[in-house]
């Protein structure tokens, strides 16, 4: 949209740009501007309160630039009808093409809607579009560690694991070690088996004991225990 990218390059900063872009390996420099995410958050806002520049924005795809996507499900995070919001993640996932926009917006309405989104999530994760899934996973790790959790949950992500491409993606590992190191976190008797066990690749693996162990919400006891399940090389 041409009043957003006009207001986006009027907030440039070349310097920040520069540190961002080494941050996303592969990314094209040129489809990066270089705004701060806070200002990215206030241009966000206002969209929202407009109905009308709100729909129009969303329906805009694909964007030009790193930042319009990030705008965008900034907006998305900010829908409070439940069918609505998923409606408009599940047409913008296609098009996130990098970590930090797939990794930056939580819609709020999905806490409220845990059964509702539920199902979607599952779809998510199995996705063969990686940013998709890792997607799925990151809202599995932030709704579904607590009071809702299950066993089959992680089993979700240790299927997704198995699959083609599962082990072989880095930012698909990585949200993998960063959901189990969460989970360890927060549900270490579930969770624990998955490692005495070897469920995941070694990498996989041991990246989530380091991001554990690294952790100020496990036990000294529970790190001590992790190193001593670490895969060797």
């Amino acid at each position: 949209m041409k009043k957003v990218v006009e207001e986006l390059f009027a907030l440039q900063d070349l310097e920040y740009r520069d540190f961002q872009i080494k941050l996303v390996p592969g990314f094209s420099v040129e489809k990066m501007i270089g705004v701060r995410t806070p200002a990215l958050r206030d241009i966000a806002k206002k969209i929202s309160k407009d109905a009308d520049l709100s729909e129009a924005f969303l329906k805009e795809l694909p964007h030009e630039y790193f930042e319009e996507n990030l705008i965008h499900f900034f907006v998305i995070a900010e829908i409070r009808d439940f069918e609505k919001c998923v409606s408009e993640v599940e047409k913008f996932l296609p098009y996130v093409d990098c970590w930090p926009v797939c990794d930056q917006a939580s819609p709020k309405i999905f806490k409220k809607n845990h059964e509702k989104v539920l199902p979607y999530i599952k779809k998510w994760i199995s996705s063969a579009h990686i940013y998709t899934s890792r997607y799925g996973m990151r809202m599995l790790m932030n709704e579904f560690l607590g009071e809702d959790f299950k066993q089959e949950y992680p089993e979700l992500v240790v299927s997704r694991m198995e699959k083609k491409g599962g082990d072989e993606d880095y930012y698909l590992k990585m949200m993998a070690a960063w959901y189990f190191a969460t989970a360890l976190a927060k549900q270490w008797d579930a969770i624990i088996p998955f490692f005495e066990e070897k469920r995941l690749e070694a990498w996989t693996h041991n990246k989530a004991i380091q991001k554990a162990i690294e952790s100020f919400r496990v036990s000294d006891e529970h790190k001590e225990y992790l190193r001593s399940l670490k895969i060797s090389a």
